[in-house]
């Protein structure tokens, strides 16, 4: 009997002939089936817990106690509110970056995609933004779930160009958002840093919950280069060759000040940050998150 193949696996994923068929096979194997939410505070309170039976809506799934007892146990909450979520897609030069396997953009499409079906599928309200150095495309945010074709077609339809204005994609949102919702950016975050900041704690005082997905290749994290080599920036016309032996030390240095500056920055403003690696399963990162959220 053939192996059953691993859909998490971001390059088995990339074989599937559509977006959407991709992110179905994630949320559909994400936990045997079941759906959930990445959003915390949706309901106002619960009175008290029960076994998860087959036909439960699984966005009441209490991660906590799963982490606890491994089993699932659903939360009966007394009030509900829709979540209204705006998902934020860097579609820059840099994204396109891939050493082997899918590029940064590809890997955030699945992940931006994934969200999306499971969101529709509980009614919340979806919104896609996807940006370089401004605006590119903005879809309002609607809970049809015919609105799940519209988000496909339009991440299938983005090819990565042009610089990366994250600050200012930020201020522009925080200023047009006029009701509280969940802000989820996905992005490698390569851009001023300060002006990232600023433009994040710019949606928290409007009030919004606000997560960050860091997207980045796996060499430009282990960075595992051995041979002479010519290095290019994706967003500028700017090449250079060097010896990677002479710079590696320095330059993982450099990166992990970098990765570990954005996970700082964002605890102290009450933001969520999760790392994402290209070669990262699937289930693992959002899996990861999902627990995470739900403690």
């Amino acid at each position: 009997m053939a192996e059953k193949p691993n859909y998490f696996d971001p390059v088995t994923l990339s074989k599937v002939s559509s977006l959407l068929l991709r992110a179905r096979y994630v949320v559909e194997g994400l936990i045997s089936g079941l759906h959930t939410s990445p959003y915390k505070g949706f309901s106002v309170e619960f009175s008290e817990h029960r076994q998860y039976t087959p036909g439960d809506e699984i966005r009441h799934i209490d991660w906590k106690a799963y982490g606890k007892f491994d089993r699932y146990y659903i939360k009966e909450y007394e009030e509900e509110t829709n979540l209204r979520c705006y998902l934020l897609v860097d579609a820059s030069a840099s994204m396109s970056y891939r050493s082997d396997g899918v590029s940064k953009f590809d890997y955030t499409a699945y992940l931006a995609a994934a969200l999306a079906y499971i969101m529709l599928n509980q009614q919340d309200l979806v919104s896609l933004v996807t940006f370089a150095d401004g605006i590119r495309k903005q879809l309002p945010p609607r809970s049809n779930p015919r609105h799940l074709r519209a988000i496909i077609e339009s991440l299938e339809q983005t090819a990565p160009a042009g610089d990366t204005g994250l600050g200012r994609t930020l201020h522009y949102i925080a200023s047009q958002l006029k009701r509280r919702g969940l802000v989820i950016v996905l992005s490698d975050l390569l851009d001023d840093p300060a002006e990232v900041m600023q433009g994040l704690r710019h949606l928290r005082y409007q009030k919004h919950e606000v997560l960050v997905f860091h997207v980045l290749d796996h060499d430009e994290i282990e960075f595992p280069f051995t041979q002479l080599t010519q290095f290019e920036d994706l967003e500028e016309d700017l090449r250079v060759i060097t010896d990677p032996r002479a710079i590696k030390t320095d330059y993982q240095r450099q990166m992990q000040q970098f990765i570990k500056g954005y996970e700082t920055m964002c605890r102290r403003h009450a933001i969520d940050y999760t790392l994402f690696n290209t070669r990262m399963p699937l289930d693992k990162g959002l899996l990861k998150y999902l627990a995470w959220r739900g403690a």
